[in-house]
């Protein structure tokens, strides 16, 4: 697959931020805790999906100190429509004990310390900082990856690697990078069926074949 040229790069940053600087996370939530929470639920699930499990579960658990002594079963139950949500109770509960215990019930707003917190991966980390600070960091979801690959910005095979290229190739701006690569991916560049007659990007794209993911 060919690469993009360092000009084609300056030129996909410039279109991006133009493009996408307003844009952030399509997941409801009112404050720090029900960010991580949303962002942990998100993962391999739509933000459509969680969007419709979040009220009710903020509803009965709105803060770290009640969902840290809540019941699997009932948090379960009430998540359940959402994939991989046996693991994900226990993550958000266990996530909720650690801040509770350690950060006095307040979501640290670090990225080492967010990655110390079950279920929070960098990757959740990452998007939480980027959210909620503004942070100039970048995350790999499954759309920044195929948009990404697509455009011939990287050929790296997991997502860590790919974060650390584009951070490499882009440098600044980052925060407003990723959600406009991931507001691009969900609704231009899908993984079926992209939408390339509605593209602004097309004449830097390399292939709309490869990374149907």
């Amino acid at each position: 697959m060919k690469k993009a040229t360092k000009k084609e790069i300056q030129e996909i940053h410039q279109l991006f931020i133009q493009r996408y600087s307003d844009a952030v996370t399509e997941l409801d939530y009112k404050n720090a805790y029900e960010l991580v929470v949303a962002v942990a639920l998100s993962a391999q699930c739509t933000d459509k999906r969680v969007n419709l499990i979040t009220p009710a579960l903020f509803e009965k658990y709105p803060d770290p100190q009640t969902l840290a002594v809540a019941d699997i079963e009932d948090v379960k139950a009430l998540i359940n429509s959402c994939s991989f949500f046996n693991n994900k109770a226990k993550n958000i509960i266990e996530m909720a004990k650690r801040v509770v215990e350690i950060y006095n019930g307040e979501i640290p707003m670090d990225e080492k310390e967010l990655i110390t917190l079950a279920g929070v991966g960098q990757k959740t980390a990452n998007v939480v900082m980027i959210e909620y600070t503004g942070a100039n960091l970048m995350a790999v979801d499954t759309h920044v990856f195929r948009v990404s690959h697509r455009l011939g910005l990287s050929d790296d095979t997991t997502a860590l690697k790919t974060e650390a290229t584009l951070v490499k190739k882009f440098k600044n701006n980052l925060q407003a990078l990723h959600q406009g690569m991931v507001l691009f991916g969900r609704y231009i560049c899908r993984a079926k069926n992209p939408k390339c007659d509605e593209c602004f990007l097309q004449s830097y794209c390399k292939t709309k074949e490869s990374f149907k993911v």
